[in-house]
């Protein structure tokens, strides 16, 4: 699989290069960094359906992610070429520009992976990827009818939205650069895919929260969009993990029990995030002072985009 960006530069990416799952001193914080999207190719013709070897579930549970991720990013793509014009601050308007391009991108890679891995193992996506469809399509499409105003504050409450998502990729992104799918012998295919992109996750994890303040500051939208966005990404997570599991011949004992004790392996195993932790992280969203720096380090992440498989291969 290709995928191409209308821009590739990774030159200043390669002053930061120290072992990628490695966490980085602040002194070694490359501070700001300009966001491009960067092209990327993946072979998925030998990757297996369960890419972290002796975790089938774990390896079900992340791969929903290629189910539910392609839709959401093109709607944030729309929804920030809806808001870009309205961006006076030219610095903004250029980082939006970046996030786009690299949302676009995570958008086509793991549209790739729908039909040349998950298809290609049986598991069917047409379903899932219908209703995914419907959520981002329509339910959250934009205002067509109305004032200027309810559209202007339409688009607002979406922005925060998309912060509010944005805060759960940080997280998760910061995860995968900190794993142990390399120790336990994962796919370095699939184990890529999400490193580079959660990397980029990583270094963008800022922005969503920055434009939504920038359109309309308010802790009470804040607060309110992340109400909304925690049980629906709970409630289409776990939704897209029974739907695989569903369809995956190796799961003889599909039920609440045999996956929860499985994801409690993942967990032990470090392939799986703790359910404590994403709770403790937003919690922590609810702090008036939160800003998404705390998230991660920009130093790690950019190290790993400087080195990751994918990333060279397409250079």
């Amino acid at each position: 699989m290709h995928a191409h960006a209308e821009k590739v530069d990774t030159t200043s990416a390669h002053a930061f290069a120290p072992h990628p799952s490695t966490p980085q001193d602040n002194d070694t914080d490359p501070g700001d960094v300009e966001l491009h999207a960067r092209n990327v190719a993946f072979d998925w013709s030998d990757v297996p359906l369960h890419w972290i070897p002796g975790h089938p579930i774990a390896s079900d549970f992340i791969s929903v992610l290629n189910l539910l991720l392609p839709e959401g990013e093109r709607w944030f793509v729309q929804t920030y070429n809806e808001a870009l014009p309205l961006v006076r601050d030219e610095e903004l308007a250029a980082t939006m520009r970046g996030f786009i391009g690299q949302e676009a991108m995570h958008a086509e890679a793991h549209d790739h992976v729908l039909w040349e891995f998950l298809d290609h193992h049986g598991i069917d996506p047409r379903p899932y990827c219908r209703q995914m469809e419907w959520v981002f399509r329509k339910v959250l499409e934009p205002l067509e009818k109305g004032s200027v105003e309810a559209k202007q504050k339409h688009l607002i409450e979406r922005l925060w939205l998309i912060a509010a998502i944005e805060h759960y990729t940080a997280i998760l992104g910061d995860f995968a650069l900190n794993n142990t799918w390399t120790e336990v012998g994962a796919d370095p295919t699939m184990s890529d895919l999400f490193t580079w992109h959660g990397a980029e996750e990583v270094e963008h994890r800022a922005v969503a929260h920055d434009v939504a303040v920038y359109f309309g500051d308010s802790y009470l939208r804040r607060g309110r969009a992340m109400l909304i966005a925690l049980p629906t990404l709970l409630l289409l997570l776990f939704r897209g993990f029974r739907f695989i599991t569903h369809q995956d011949p190796a799961i003889k004992h599909n039920n609440y029990f045999y996956r929860q004790y499985h994801y409690a392996r993942g967990v032990r195993a470090g392939v799986l995030p703790t359910i404590r932790s994403v709770l403790f992280a937003t919690a922590s969203y609810f702090r008036p002072g939160f800003h998404p720096n705390e998230i991660g380090s920009t130093a790690q992440a950019v190290a790993y985009l400087a080195s990751s498989p994918a990333a060279r291969n397409a250079s």
